[in-house]
């Protein structure tokens, strides 16, 4: 117990992350810290530890045999807290509790309209704080705790992540009617000669549309690129730019009469839609409760 007290779970929680990922600057991004503070936090584990933990060999940092040896017992320690803090048993009709969720503004656009009137009439004692960040932050989001349930697309997660698929979503394109033919969309040959929007947290990362096009050796011209599904569509009316979005960031809201749909002229792969969450949320009977609610909502999608 005297060893317990000298404990702050904040460095198990800091050690966890650097065994993990054995990279401060990732164990940082996970953890939503300062590199400073995680590489204060290790120097900190090390002394408690008595063993450096994390040894640079060829460039990389390596876990110690001591490390090594810790990773398990850490994992089903940190599960085990969990479980005592989780709530026993769930009512809807009476519960009193906040879930927190990290999306985008398409999964908020697909997933908060249904998810809220369902929860008003079935839970109106539950409250949703929702927190927006790219793939990776949602992800560390779980890991740390800061968020229960990531709604996204996952093509990779840790094993300690649990991934269910909500639906597969399908691609089309939208630009202004005057700058379309009477009938009917564009050719590949025209759809590459304009500009586009491309909406994305971050630009630089490789998406569906941008693969489909280094498939067949083509590239397009991104006049604007920016974050906001909602805005995307808002800045195509009156303009000769053409964005291309999943069908589901349209379906929930009314076009602007002065833009069309249509169909994209490649082949662009669909993409399922997820919702993560960390397995120590397991044995929590309402964070189950909610996860069944956001997968009947997407199905009604």
């Amino acid at each position: 117990m005297d060893d317990l007290r000298r404990i702050d779970l904040n460095l198990l929680l800091t050690l966890h992350a650097l065994l993990v990922e054995q990279h401060v600057s990732r164990a940082a991004l996970r953890l939503h810290r300062s590199q400073p503070a995680v590489s204060h936090a290790l120097a900190q584990l090390r002394e408690l530890f008595a063993d450096p933990l994390l040894v640079r060999r060829g460039g990389r940092l390596q876990a110690t045999a001591r490390a090594q040896a810790l990773i398990e017992p850490l994992q089903q320690a940190l599960e085990q807290l969990d479980t005592l803090l989780a709530h026993p048993g769930f009512d809807p009709g009476k519960a009193r509790r906040s879930f927190r969720l990290a999306m985008s503004d398409y999964g908020a656009r697909v997933v908060l309209p249904g998810l809220m009137r369902l929860l008003r009439e079935e839970a109106p004692g539950v409250d949703l704080v929702v927190s927006q960040g790219s793939r990776e932050a949602m992800l560390g989001q779980l890991f740390d705790g800061e968020a229960d349930v990531a709604l996204g697309v996952f093509p990779e997660v840790p094993a300690e992540l649990r991934i269910e698929s909500l639906f597969e979503e399908r691609f089309t394109c939208i630009a202004d009617r005057s700058e379309l033919p009477s009938r009917g969309g564009l050719d590949l040959v025209d759809w590459l000669a304009r500009p586009h929007v491309l909406v994305a947290m971050r630009p630089s990362i490789d998406n569906e549309i941008d693969l489909a096009l280094t498939a067949i050796g083509a590239r397009r011209r991104v006049a604007l690129a920016l974050p906001h599904w909602a805005a995307a569509q808002e800045v195509i009316a009156g303009t000769d730019l053409i964005l291309t979005v999943a069908r589901r960031s349209l379906d929930n809201g009314k076009l602007d009469p002065r833009l069309r749909r249509f169909e994209p002229p490649l082949a662009i792969k669909a993409f399922g839609f997820q919702q993560a969450w960390h397995q120590r949320r397991e044995g929590d009977a309402g964070h189950r409760w909610l996860r069944g609610r956001i997968a009947q909502v997407c199905a009604a999608s």
